[in-house]
């Protein structure tokens, strides 16, 4: 399957502005903090979180970093997401398409939470290679994904976690930290050496 078009996200925020629940669900507020907690260091210089969506983890990550670039496929849901940060001057949110696009600079931590398994198996290794190269030595990588499949996503969260894990293990300047799964989501943390 081909990586999901920013038209199928437009078309989902156009007809719910919280497709997925972020502001009420009890699971994602699980996800949610599971994810600030398994954050390898206490704060970060500078972040760059792909799949803010409307901002929900986004105003909590940022509490941990000094800088915070934030993106979106879609247009849509960063209307909710300005609105939910617009008092939080360290953080900037861009419309962008990752993997074809991607910014300029180094960060000593990227998170990816629900979103790698949108892209097919070639974006993910073309945005495997750019997140490697983009980190700083020591900088690090989280990953969080649902894991059960979804018939119109390309990839499942267990496909996207082992790629990682596979390019980890095949001598990329990358090492596993730690990783745990819970009932629908996986987590693994990696690091740049």
């Amino acid at each position: 399957m081909n990586t999901l078009s920013q038209t199928y996200f437009d078309d989902v925020y156009r007809a719910n502005e919280d497709p997925w629940n972020f502001t009420t669900s009890e699971y994602e507020r699980d996800k949610y903090n599971d994810t600030i907690d398994s954050l390898g260091r206490a704060h970060y210089k500078n972040a760059f979180e792909i799949g803010t969506s409307i901002g929900v983890l986004t105003a909590q990550l940022a509490q941990r970093c000094d800088q915070l670039l934030t993106v979106d496929a879609s247009e849509l849901p960063l209307k909710q997401a300005r609105e939910r940060l617009k008092d939080v001057p360290h953080v900037t949110i861009r419309q962008m398409a990752v993997p074809d696009q991607f910014p300029e600079g180094m960060f000593d931590l990227i998170l990816v939470s629900e979103v790698a398994y949108y892209w097919s198996m070639d974006d993910l290794r073309k945005a495997q290679h750019l997140m490697v190269e983009h980190l700083q030595p020591g900088g690090q990588l989280l990953l969080v994904h649902w894991t059960p499949e979804v018939h119109d996503y390309p990839l499942t969260g267990d496909e996207v976690h082992e790629e990682f894990l596979t390019i980890a293990r095949d001598g990329q300047p990358l090492r596993h930290l730690h990783g745990h799964r819970k009932e629908n989501y996986r987590l693994d943390l990696f690091e740049k050496w």
